[in-house]
């Protein structure tokens, strides 16, 4: 059974920086995509950042580009989601995503994590 347990949530000021982590367990996850979904209160979930498991291209929403950066580390079998010059809008609850084959920037994901709380102030 796929678990996925994020971390790294808080409270942080605008311009201030964070890193998630999402740490899967269950299975192999070699050919498998990950991604990174946020919703905050009253809004829909909504796609950030994306990337498959045994590498290559990683993907962004246009609200987050150059400013968050997704990695994965096979031996820990954890992905991260770098976030930098953090604004208010960033506020929301991340979910970690994970799903067989391909990646997709939409969150028809099977799997998903329980969340963290990341809260940014003016």
């Amino acid at each position: 059974q796929v678990q996925l347990v994020e971390s790294g949530g808080g409270l942080v000021q605008a311009g201030g920086s964070l890193r998630l982590s999402c740490a899967a367990s269950g299975r192999t996850f070699s050919n498998y995509a990950m991604g990174w979904f946020r919703q905050a209160p009253g809004k829909e979930r909504e796609f950030v950042a994306a990337i498959s498991w045994s590498g290559g291209r990683s993907y962004y929403a246009d609200s987050v580009k150059g400013r968050f950066t997704i990695s994965s580390d096979n031996a820990k079998n954890t992905v991260y989601l770098q976030m930098n010059s953090l604004k208010p809008e960033d506020t929301a609850v991340y979910y970690c995503a994970s799903k067989p084959g391909m990646v997709i920037t939409t969150p028809w994901y099977g799997y998903w994590g329980q969340g963290t709380q990341v809260t940014v102030s003016s």
